[in-house]
């Protein structure tokens, strides 16, 4: 969860620059290597909005491999190894960043960092300490992770590659950028361990009081093959509660049990047998899964927050938060019109993300946990996705 630790500022960054231009892909040479998952890098090296776009790799000690690019902090790919042995992609994404770009309007945020609030807050607006801030609405009405064309999954982060297990993206967002209030400088890092695990730093500080909720949009497919469902992908949630919505998938400000509805996850369940039960208006409202769940993990991100589970690859993968909240969302919108990796066209509920964040909308809802940062206040949180077989 957030945690407030007074502190001396941030090292002041440069201001990134928001203006997105179109940008082509740079042909590869016959030298060039690809990726472990095929990628070329120079298929990602153009300028963008100014500044230098890259495709950046990480390994470890076990043939495990990662790859960002700075457009948007993004996670682009991530391959392990299945129960026989065979590396897979897990990961939805794109080629080039001439793709990305084209998409990335478009709403898929295909392994992005978001920000400066992921989900929706309700009616685009809030009010902190008795001033009213108007955001963008982008998503019915609502303002979702962030709103505007400079929201974190749209913008140039700066990279920072220390060794081949660690990679840091930081930006500065200027004080009412898409209608948020205060200069925000953010840091987040990436690292890779030999234990298959993909651990998510996240750091922020504010030079006014502000509304900040930060996670990551990855897109996981734990069968390696995106042109398919993942309904048969086993899944459990360490919940007992999650916040209802309503027909535009804005929270209501209810807390509701899982009990007795097809959101308990608390037996390992597959994902596909009541995602489309219709006699729950929550599954209607949502289109399926597209929910916060309440972890009762209670911020001890040594506790196993959520698993899901590929019987075809044997591929899990568990989650580890200090966040109070984890959006489950099924992949509900993707219909085939995003052509990703290797010229696959993504069909609906082909991956999943697991969101960790506070939950949606507290700006408005004040009897959620806070996500307000003040002046020498530290935001920073964490979140683990770790890989194995079985």
């Amino acid at each position: 969860m957030m945690k407030k630790i007074f502190s001396g500022s941030m090292v002041a960054l440069a201001a990134t620059a928001m203006l997105f231009t179109a940008c082509t892909p740079k042909p590869a040479t016959q030298e060039e290597q690809p990726t472990l998952s095929g990628l070329l890098r120079s298929n990602f090296q153009t300028e963008h909005a100014g500044k230098q776009t890259d495709l950046y790799t990480l390994t470890n000690n076990n043939g495990m491999e990662v790859c960002f690019t700075n457009f948007g902090g993004r996670i682009v790919s991530i391959m392990v190894p299945d129960k026989a042995g065979n590396m897979q992609d897990v990961c939805l994404g794109h080629d080039s960043i001439a793709d990305y770009i084209k998409y990335g309007y478009q709403g898929c945020n295909f392994g992005a960092l978001i920000g400066r609030y992921g989900n929706r807050i309700g009616n685009s607006k809030f009010t902190l300490d008795g001033q009213e801030y108007q955001l963008i609405a982008n998503n019915n009405g609502n303002c979702l992770h962030g709103g505007g064309e400079v929201a974190f999954h749209n913008r140039m982060w700066d990279a920072n590659q220390a060794d081949n297990s660690k990679i840091e993206f930081t930006t500065v967002s200027p004080d009412g950028e898409d209608g948020f209030p205060g200069e925000v400088s953010v840091k987040v890092t990436y690292t890779l361990t030999d234990d298959n695990a993909i651990e998510i730093a996240y750091e922020a500080t504010t030079d006014k009081p502000t509304v900040l909720n930060l996670t990551n949009h990855c897109y996981f497919c734990l069968s390696g093959d995106p042109s398919k469902d993942m309904l048969d992908e086993i899944l459990y949630l360490n919940a007992n509660e999650y916040t209802p919505v309503d027909e535009n998938v804005a929270v209501t400000g209810e807390i509701a049990s899982v009990e007795g509805t097809p959101f308990d996850f608390r037996t390992p369940t597959r994902v596909g047998d009541r995602i489309d039960d219709t006699t729950s208006v929550q599954i209607v409202n949502g289109k399926g899964y597209d929910h916060n769940w309440i972890l009762a993990t209670g911020g001890d991100i040594k506790a196993v927050a959520g698993t899901l589970y590929d019987p075809t690859t044997g591929i899990q993968m568990d989650m580890y938060t200090d966040q109070p909240g984890m959006q489950f969302y099924a992949g509900n919108f993707l219909d085939g019109s995003f052509m990703g990796k290797k010229g696959v066209a993504y069909p609906l509920r082909s991956a999943f993300c697991f969101e960790t964040q506070h939950y949606p909308d507290r700006p408005n809802k004040p009897e959620f946990p806070s996500t307000t940062l003040r002046p020498g206040e530290t935001y920073a949180t964490k979140t683990i996705y770790k890989f194995s077989v079985k």
